[in-house]
């Protein structure tokens, strides 16, 4: 079986004490040989600074960083600044997406959505950026329906889009009919699954109702059953997750994106177990 490539997301840490042990999670992580570290960008570029400065640093490093760019509440001259900013530093690949709007705004900024972001990435620097948008195998929350969901990705495609990394998922066949759904509407680019590791079924249920992702119901139950015994759930975890890239992998799938929470210990484990 050939083992797919692998990338990493991060966020920009808020303190002395997160950026230190960031800086250990990606030094556990770069053995894995990633194609890119990615770095998150906060709701209405909360985190602008603390994302530009994580990437460069890790650009320094010799790593490939490929920074979030979020467009929500952003002007286009703002996004404009960073892609010049990013360009003169000579980074080469961005995650474009649409975001959140914060809490209490009102204005979502010159854009509304990702497509035309991309469009304006694409215009003011050409081919310069790969670009990363986002797909959703369990369509996203806020599409009418699934073929519309596909056609969205399609056009973020036609936009100048490279690939797409999905939302979390723990059911492969969702990834799976995906996939066929978007070959079948056109779409050529790589669509890459996103991983996300199980630590504990409280964080998990908050982030799937937000994002729309699914946990299966055994796999619910199964995660509740452990209680407070952490321990013996993120080892039933680290084999799921496991056999789930395991399956993807076997199927063929391009790279592996896993969703770090800027931990490495039950994401290292999970690719040891894939590549054993």
């Amino acid at each position: 079986m050939k083992k797919s490539a692998t990338s990493f997301e991060f966020f920009p840490p808020k303190t002395a004490d997160g950026i230190a042990s960031l800086r250990e999670t990606r030094a556990q992580l770069a053995k894995f040989d990633p194609e890119f570290f990615s770095v998150t960008f906060g709701a209405g570029g909360s985190t602008r600074d603390r994302t530009m400065d994580t990437v460069l640093e890790m650009q320094k490093e010799g790593f490939n960083s490929a920074p979030h760019i979020s467009c929500v509440s952003s002007s286009k001259e703002e996004i404009s600044e960073l892609l010049q900013a990013y360009q003169a530093q000579g980074i080469k690949r961005l995650v474009a997406l649409r975001g959140d709007i914060p809490s209490g705004e009102v204005s979502a900024g010159d854009f509304r959505y990702a497509v035309e972001l991309v469009e304006f990435i694409r215009a003011e620097t050409g081919d310069h950026f790969h670009i990363e948008v986002a797909a959703y195998p369990e369509f996203h929350p806020e599409a009418r329906t699934p073929e519309k969901d596909v056609l969205n990705l399609k056009r973020k495609m036609d936009a100048g889009a490279n690939s797409a990394i999905t939302q979390y998922f723990y059911n492969a066949d969702a990834y799976f009919r995906f996939v066929d759904q978007c070959v079948a509407a056109g779409i050529t680019m790589p669509i890459v699954p996103g991983i996300m590791p199980i630590y504990n079924i409280t964080q998990l249920a908050r982030f799937s109702s937000v994002c729309g992702a699914e946990i299966p119901r055994w796999l619910k139950m199964r995660l509740e059953a452990y209680g407070d015994d952490i321990t013996s759930l993120r080892a039933f975890g680290i084999d799921v997750v496991s056999e789930l890239c395991e399956t993807l992998q076997v199927w063929g799938v391009p790279s592996l994106h896993f969703y770090t929470l800027n931990r490495s210990g039950v994401i290292s484990n999970i690719i040891q177990n894939i590549n054993d």
